[in-house]
């Protein structure tokens, strides 16, 4: 009888390890605009895509797809350059974009490096900027179905602490809308001065963080000490994985989910850089680490859909990632689940919808460009084939210089 059940066992495990080695996903390359960088930042539930990618001379747009790998230039406001944020039901964006005038202080926002005013703005079949809290600029990086929209405006208030090299003004999380012209500040933790906001769920609430302008950025990287959740305008505390440098908020569901990352106790001997592990927070448990992608050194979620899933990249001490899903306690690296002969090394995965479908930038194998990726659960996927009865991974890609700058700079990512 032992044998039969253990028979009947191993099949039942390899049957499974069978549907796990088969492609879940397929691969959508959408491109750029002939550049050689793009991204997809946000995709609606009927599989619509928003991003940013460059054009030849370099110079960067916002775009929404369309059928198939096509995109739409969104244009700017004046300027060079505009960045995608976040993507409702309605196919209303919130996103960023420079105008042609010159920042008066020499500020350099939005990390262009033009110096020019950049803007918070929505796009519904044209650019209409956001008011700003008093400052000259802004961004915004996301919209719920409402209409309310979320990010963060300088105010008036010079500060000589400020970390970025041309930043002057502190910062403020805000919310916008739903009706035009309206901006809500949303004030910091106590004892912080400055703040920021990535995303906000279907009822209002808002996921960020908070610190001071010496020791908070906005661009190229998101990063302050404390990660926020703002309930009706009121600031709470999601506290820390034992660190006391990093501790970001990036995504939130409808249910108060929050995710994010925060720096652990202490660093990697002879590693000069912090070491941060994504996290999940909830009313009820608090901050709880979700590891990394096998013996990965740091994890950086992005998106949480309202079924819990959530995305993100899982990286090595030497910055090189990986796309990851997370479900039921389990991150998998999103690459073990599309064709292995994929032209695309899935890097960074920053959007998932209600349906599983995935967004984010990945790496042209043959050209070492970075291109905005769209992976769609295939028919028979399903959620426990997209858990390997053995966890699987890839090897890791080693990034070109040119794909390694790009990530660097990568200006105005959600998040990370």
């Amino acid at each position: 009888m032992k044998s039969i059940v253990t028979s009947i066992a191993a099949s039942s495990f390899f049957a499974a390890l069978a549907i796990a080695q088969q492609p879940q996903y397929s691969v959508t390359d959408l491109g750029t605009f002939g550049g050689s960088f793009g991204v997809a930042y946000s995709v609606s539930n009927e599989g619509r895509v928003a991003g940013a990618a460059n054009m030849p001379d370099g110079t960067q747009r916002g775009f929404l797809s369309g059928i198939g790998s096509t995109k739409y230039d969104l244009g700017t406001l004046g300027g060079p350059n505009s960045n995608m944020g976040g993507l409702n039901a309605s196919n209303v964006m919130a996103l960023f974009a420079e105008t042609s005038k010159k920042d008066p202080l020499g500020q350099d926002f939005c990390g262009y490096g033009t110096n020019l005013i950049c803007l918070p703005a929505i796009w519904n079949g044209a650019l209409t900027p956001l008011p700003t809290l008093g400052g000259n600029n802004g961004i915004a990086f996301a919209i719920n179905d409402a209409g309310q929209a979320t990010g963060v405006t300088e105010n008036s208030t010079k500060d000589s602490t400020c970390s970025q090299a041309h930043q002057a003004l502190d910062f403020e999380a805000v919310l916008w809308g739903p009706n035009p012209g309206q901006v809500q500040s949303l004030p910091p933790l106590p004892g912080d001065t400055v703040g920021f906001a990535l995303a906000l769920n279907s009822s209002g609430q808002v996921a960020g963080a908070s610190g001071t302008c010496a020791n908070t950025v906005v661009v190229p990287f998101a990063l302050a000490p404390h990660a926020v959740l703002w309930d009706h305008g009121t600031p709470i505390s999601l506290g820390n994985l034992g660190g006391a440098m990093v501790a970001v908020a990036a995504g939130i569901n409808d249910a108060g989910q929050v995710d994010g990352a925060a720096d652990l106790p202490s660093e990697i001997p002879g590693f000069p850089g912090v070491q941060v592990h994504g996290f999940v927070w909830t009313q009820s448990t608090g901050m709880q680490d979700i590891g990394t992608v096998g013996s990965d050194f740091s994890s950086l979620p992005e998106q949480i859909n309202n079924k819990g899933q959530m995305v993100g990249a899982s990286c090595d001490d030497m910055g090189n990632c990986r796309a990851f899903l997370w479900q039921n306690k389990v991150m998998v690296d999103l690459n073990s689940l599309i064709p292995a002969n994929s032209p695309l090394y899935l890097m960074w995965a920053f959007a998932i919808n209600e349906e599983g479908v995935i967004a984010g930038m990945a790496v042209d194998a043959g050209t070492g460009d970075v291109h905005a990726f769209r992976a769609t659960p295939n028919p028979t996927a399903t959620a426990d084939s997209l858990l390997p009865a053995v966890q699987s991974e890839t090897r890791l890609m080693s990034l070109s210089e040119n794909a390694r700058r790009l990530l660097r700079r990568r200006v105005g990512m959600i998040g990370w």
